[in-house]
């Protein structure tokens, strides 16, 4: 019988002061069937591993496949950092190690070098004090691959997909005309079918204002734009609902009746998906022509060397990333 060769997932720590080190750590010490591939500086991992209390053997990434991992191993493509991590103290010194971490990922996923990337989360604010530019992974991993890409959040019981990502609410509305709607459909409903295995998806468009305008009565937005791109995309097959409006979208009934949200803006859906499901909640960015997942939250700053953070969400976007990956090759 033949061994089938584990799948090499990329695992990026993301910012080096948080708690993304330990969850790598505590991801090592589990016994999922994946050779996990860290792509940061060896003795980050070798610090964490001491204050988590674990035990970690790691061993130097030479491209090859395997088809068993011992649990508590990683292999290490190792990017020095620009300056030794203190647990809770983001350093803009070690913003180009940051970057250069997911550079290497993504490289290394369009070269086929790996299978996936798994990120653990980074802290935006230390990479722009240090005169970078930067708005978050989905949209580094998107120019960086010249793709036009949609941020998805799914747990196992409701996938949400947004318009609109980090933009003050003020912004929003512009932010939502005709042309980024549909393409935004589009590679929602594209994926749906090629990453998550629906023939047919249904997806719930939610309306931008309450009552999704109140056919005009407060606000024109689902009038003027969001109805129109719905009924086009309807008239080529598309299974559409809406635009639902956001406060009866997710009642049992409502979620019977779709695979996916399309949501207007970040906080729209989001609350109602972390509220039952933090610990279980994945993001995952559609539209790239690789797989990626990530952490459903942020740094943590103030549990960062405690070793207690709970590595449920990396946990589970490594299952998913697995999953997918499972997928693509079936």
């Amino acid at each position: 019988m033949t061994t089938l060769a584990l799948p090499r997932l990329a695992l990026t720590a993301g910012e080096p002061a948080g708690i993304g080190p330990e969850l790598l750590v505590r991801l090592a010490a589990t016994s999922l069937a994946a050779n996990f591939i860290a792509i940061t500086d060896r003795g980050l991992l070798e610090r964490a591993a001491a204050r988590c209390g674990t035990r970690l053997q790691l061993i130097d990434d030479d491209g090859e496949s395997t088809d068993h991992r011992p649990t508590g191993t990683l292999r290490v493509r190792h990017i020095p950092l620009g300056s030794t991590e203190i647990p809770g103290q983001p350093d803009p010194r070690n913003a180009r190690h940051v970057l250069a971490t997911l550079s290497e990922a993504a490289d290394g996923c369009m070269a086929r070098r790996y299978a996936a990337i798994v990120t653990a989360p980074l802290q935006k604010s230390s990479i722009n004090d240090a005169g970078i530019p930067f708005s978050g992974h989905t949209e580094f991993f998107a120019e960086h691959s010249h793709a036009d890409v949609v941020m998805m959040l799914a747990s196992p019981e409701l996938r949400v997909a947004l318009a609109t990502t980090h933009l003050p609410l003020r912004a929003v509305s512009a932010a939502i005309d005709a042309t980024s709607l549909e393409r935004t459909l589009r590679i929602v409903h594209t994926e749906l079918r090629s990453k998550f295995g629906f023939d047919t998806p249904r997806i719930a468009v939610l309306g931008l204002n309450p009552h999704a305008g109140e056919n005009g009565h407060i606000g024109r937005e689902e009038i003027d734009t969001i109805i129109p791109v719905v009924n086009k995309l309807r008239q080529e097959g598309m299974r559409l609902l809406g635009p639902v409006p956001a406060d009866t979208a997710f009642v049992p009934a409502q979620r019977e009746r779709y695979d996916a949200v399309l949501a207007m803006y970040h906080d729209q859906a989001l609350p109602v998906l972390k509220s039952e499901a933090f610990d279980r909640t994945v993001n995952i960015t559609l539209g790239l022509p690789f797989i990626r997942t990530s952490v459903d939250h942020g740094t943590a700053l103030d549990l960062a060397g405690t070793g207690k953070a709970d590595p449920s969400s990396l946990i589970a976007a490594a299952r998913l990333a697995l999953d997918l990956v499972a997928r693509r090759t079936t």
